[in-house]
């Protein structure tokens, strides 16, 4: 756990400006700084920086901050790596609280394993992609699948030399333990197959005569390779092994190459494979990503989640795309609500996304991605198993398969209109299926569900705070991941305690998962901001906190009002002599009512 204090005295030594010059050209606009928004496309500068401040704000498209948030939303690190990128700028060393000198040492010697690891990869990366200029074959190839140059070394495709020791050319010790650590070299084993014994020495590449697909970290570390045939021998497709730095279940193929494209495009195309996201960028949708091998998870989703707030997979039309497509629902469900959204896109039986786009062309496949299957329907036909709802029994055994899909749903408007789409499907109304689920009772609350925290005692609303913001959050630390970024980073926000608390929940939801209230103030003993947040949620006993994730909702959306209050404020005395702040002041304008409609709908 890292001191509240620590994070406060390294904002105020960390120069906004500096961070988000590196990404943004900026130019001076009075008292702030502006410049084109990182995550939408625009024209005009709408992204204000703010020096004294030290936050950043976009008016076109909400987004906000501070240096961290910027890191974290920029790059898809994780709150303590932006912590630790920072500090080193700045020449700080992150402290842990309650940490003991034997986890402190641990930690270190996991770090510098990492980055011994990722410099092995990215010399072998380097390796891969000069034997890559030297291979006609490999080059006919991927000329064949229709891909130029440039977009070979915008991905830093590569060659793998059909040698059984062809990486002993670029590392002197060819013996050394952090090749099989990083995945590239093989051991055989005395009781190993006919592969390992046919190989001239016990050490020998992992990946022989294959394309090489570097695979990025997010934040842009290279943590593995895939590496494919240029013939129809299997595998197929073949990764890196698990190792210290990569795990297939984690880890998305493109996601670092196309993470601004995934912003601008307003979603993410998930497919089954490398050239699908490399033949889909060369056709001007760069933002595709692929899952290495596996079934989508929900780690992938999570990931996915701090990027865009709407995710299409893409599957083939035959029974082994469905399958597919059947595991990537189930791993969403917990994830999806009324801001997220999830669609499947079925090609025909002859194509994939790389064959589609090359005969039919981008427009035809931005065509078929319009007409996906939103979630609601593709749930039902999941449950139904390809069988009609025609019969009684049918319709009995979609519900019955369907009721622990839906019970996964956290609590959200998306879980009611579900209930209602699943009544209609099953012949029923949806006060009978109710009943007989049981909604609104204790068994209505599926396994995703968290228990109501003990302390709320009534409904009656109280005006919406920053208290009760944090109140809520610190009563259900789950729902924080289901917060879409602007509303994250409104509340990183908010000044003094209530932004330090936030930042440092994120924290433990990132370390630990969500913790109930019993749990996070056991990690708050003994912490500066402990008998702070003992008053916010002592004001729950007296049976003014509601409970339920909308009401969250409701309560940012008041924030959300108050804020752009304050900067349509600002604003309007520039917008009488200033065309671009007038406009400004009407987009916020604009946003209030938005937020005011949503609050009384």
């Amino acid at each position: 756990m890292i001191p509240s204090g620590f994070l406060e005295d390294l904002l105020q030594r960390t120069d906004i400006v500096e961070v988000v010059s590196r990404h943004v050209e900026l130019k001076r606009g009075g008292a702030n700084l502006m410049g084109l928004c990182p995550f939408h496309t625009e024209k005009s500068p709408s992204f204000s920086v703010s020096p004294s401040k030290q936050f950043y704000y976009c008016f076109g498209c909400g987004a906000s901050g501070d240096a961290i948030r910027f890191l974290t939303e920029m790059h898809g690190m994780s709150f303590i790596d932006a912590v630790e990128d920072l500090a080193q700028r700045v020449g700080m060393t992150v402290p842990r609280e309650l940490a003991s000198p034997e986890q402190r040492e641990q930690r270190q010697k996991l770090r510098e394993q990492r980055l011994s690891l990722t410099d092995v990869l990215q010399r072998a990366a380097a390796h891969y992609r000069q034997q890559l200029k030297q291979s006609p074959r490999a080059i006919a190839y991927l000329k064949g699948r229709g891909l130029s140059g440039d977009i070979a070394a915008r991905f830093g495709l590569g060659w793998a030399e059909d040698s059984y020791n062809g990486l002993s050319r670029v590392f002197e010790r060819y013996d050394d333990p952090l090749l099989e650590e990083a995945g590239l070299v093989r051991v055989r084993s005395n009781d190993e197959g006919a592969e390992a014994d046919s190989a001239p020495a016990r050490r020998y590449d992992w990946f022989r005569g294959r394309v090489m697909f570097p695979i990025h970290s997010v934040s842009g570390e290279i943590i593995g390779f895939g590496g494919r045939v240029l013939d129809d021998s299997k595998p197929k497709y073949m990764n890196s092994p698990e190792t210290a730095v990569f795990s297939k279940g984690r880890e998305l193929y493109g996601l670092y190459e196309g993470r601004q494209a995934i912003r601008e495009a307003g979603y993410c195309l998930v497919v089954e494979g490398y050239m699908d996201v490399v033949a889909l960028a060369q056709h001007g949708l760069a933002h595709a990503v692929a899952t290495l091998g596996t079934a989508c998870t929900g780690d992938h989703l999570a990931k996915l989640f701090r990027f865009t707030d709407h995710v299409v997979f893409s599957f083939d039309g035959d029974a082994a795309g469905r399958r597919a497509a059947g595991r990537a629902l189930e791993a969403s469900l917990p994830h999806v609500g009324d801001l997220r959204s999830v669609k499947f896109l079925f090609l025909p039986p002859e194509h994939d996304p790389d064959s589609f786009v090359r005969e039919r062309g981008d427009g035809a496949f931005e065509a078929e991605v319009a007409r996906a299957v939103p979630l609601s329907r593709q749930l039902i036909e999941h449950a139904a198993d390809g069988a009609t709802l025609d019969t009684a029994e049918a319709r009995a055994r979609m519900l019955a398969q369907v009721r622990p899909l839906w019970q996964q749903i956290g609590e959200s408007e998306l879980r009611r209109q579900l209930l209602g789409e699943i009544a209609r499907a099953a012949a029923t109304t949806v006060d009978e299926l109710g009943r007989a689920w049981r909604v609104g009772g204790s068994s209505s609350r599926g396994p995703a569900a968290a228990p109501r925290p003990a302390f709320v005692v009534s409904r009656r609303p109280p005006a919406a705070t920053a208290d009760l913001a944090l109140r809520l959050l610190l009563g259900n630390a789950e729902w924080w991941d289901r917060l879409p970024p602007d509303d994250q980073a409104l509340l990183h926000g908010l000044p003094g305690a209530h932004g330090q608390l936030v930042a440092w929940l994120e924290q433990q939801v990132t370390e630990h998962g969500a913790l109930t209230w019993a749990q996070l103030e056991e990690q708050l003993r003994g912490h500066a901001l402990h008998e702070t947040a003992l008053g916010w949620m002592a004001v729950a006993l007296l049976g003014d906190t509601p409970h339920g994730f909308e009401d969250l909702q409701r309560v940012l959306r008041q924030l959300w009002i108050n804020q752009l209050g304050e900067q349509s404020q600002a604003l309007a005395t520039l917008a009488a002599s200033d065309p671009a702040a007038l406009e400004q002041l009407r987009t916020l304008r604009d946003r209030i009512a938005e937020h005011k409609r949503a609050l009384v709908a």
